[in-house]
């Protein structure tokens, strides 16, 4: 089956399996910042934007995608340019092994657009489903809070 979707801004017609999910279609057409973790929600390694909502790719068929607007790291900055969330995640020391950092961003990305003077609380709730092995969360949680006092000026 063919499905149409908006990814970071380009109109993309792909080719997917009935019943195959949107992380295997993403992976396959190169996105590769949308990781594979645990394939059952859990682990947040392969979320990303679906119509500006965090969501878990694993979770999805790419038939659900149809018409909608997907966000993957990619879209947030370039080394020369990056976006303000993973300019604070460097600048606090907050990626370690990196593997769970493209989730983060993204679930963050998407507090920050619905709630830009998120508390701590906030920013502890939008990460819940992200799991990280290395850094313990504080760094992180400083880093999207710092990036929510930038974006507001």
């Amino acid at each position: 089956m063919d499905i149409h979707v908006n990814i970071n801004g380009q109109a993309v017609a792909w080719r997917a399996n009935p019943g195959e999910n949107l992380l295997d279609v993403l992976r396959r057409e190169g996105f590769a910042s949308v990781k594979r973790g645990c394939n059952q929600g859990d682990c947040g390694a392969c979320t990303i934007l679906v119509d500006g909502t965090a969501q878990r790719a694993c979770l999805l068929l790419a038939g659900q995608a149809e018409g909608r607007s997907l966000v993957t790291v990619e879209a947030l900055g370039t080394p020369a340019e990056p976006h303000v969330l993973q300019q604070a995640v460097v600048e606090h020391g907050a990626v370690q092994c990196g593997f769970c950092t493209p989730g983060m961003l993204l679930s963050a990305k998407a507090l920050l657009d619905e709630n830009p003077s998120p508390t701590y609380a906030d920013v502890c709730a939008a990460l819940d489903g992200n799991l990280c092995r290395c850094t313990g969360y504080k760094k992180i949680i400083e880093a999207v809070l710092d990036a929510s006092g930038r974006l507001r000026k």
